[in-house]
């Protein structure tokens, strides 16, 4: 039990940072896709090297549901984790968009996730095109997590560098798609504090996509690591 209070700290901690830092450059810099994609990027590098030695560094549902789909954790222990994530994220969110609030300071529509324009409606369109996105993306990031983290290839030194790598890559083609979630805890970490700071809920509206898609996206990449990575029986 004491162990896993440890990891759920560290999975607080972790995503903690990941939302108030990248989330945070994000909404300052109005989305700068290089600016943002890197942030997120560098902050999963540093987390991974910090709190992964406790936790693994999750930071993310999606992931934590890859894990539990390719049996690398208890259902026990996702609930805990991914509690942790989704309370961190908001408690990043809230801190970064009220800091910002203080200074007089404007977090743009960046900072979230949006299918459509920022005061737009839904549309089919726009909903399908954000669904597809994010289940591409978050797909290929999960995977990428699932192989460069299996014990058998032996890229523990090196796994954090090419995780943050994967996450910068998937945020260079999605930032002017949806503002790249991946992450259902980021989202609805940053919808909840633009409504509270911002008055608006366009991106609470939207919210639904960015939890549905991203673990969509985990749950096939399970699938096909077991498919892919199984190996047959002798």
């Amino acid at each position: 039990m004491k162990d896993l209070l440890k990891k759920a700290l560290a999975e607080f901690i972790g995503t903690f940072t990941l939302v108030f830092v990248a989330c945070g450059v994000a909404g300052a810099t109005g989305g700068s896709l290089v600016a943002t994609s890197l942030a997120f990027g560098l902050t999963i590098v540093a987390m991974a090297y910090s709190v992964g030695r406790v936790s693994g560094c999750h930071i993310n549902p999606a992931v934590s549901l890859g894990c539990l789909l390719t049996k690398r954790m208890s259902l026990k222990e996702f609930g805990v984790y991914v509690c942790a994530q989704i309370l961190g994220g908001f408690v990043g969110a809230v801190l970064v968009f009220g800091l910002f609030k203080m200074a007089d300071v404007k977090v743009l529509g960046d900072a979230c996730n949006y299918a459509v324009g920022f005061a737009g409606k839904l549309t089919a369109g726009g909903v399908i095109a954000a669904l597809i996105t994010e289940i591409v993306l978050t797909c290929i990031f999960v995977y990428a997590i699932l192989n460069v983290t299996d014990e058998k290839a032996g890229n523990g030194k090196i796994a954090g560098i090419v995780i943050g790598l994967t996450l910068t890559l998937v945020h260079l083609i999605g930032i002017n798609l949806t503002g790249t979630s991946v992450n259902p805890a980021r989202s609805i970490a940053t919808a909840i504090s633009a409504a509270i700071y911002n008055g608006t809920t366009d991106a609470l509206a939207q919210v639904w996509m960015f939890i549905v898609a991203p673990l969509a996206g985990a749950a096939l990449a399970a699938v096909i690591y077991k498919v892919l990575n199984t190996e047959k029986a002798e």
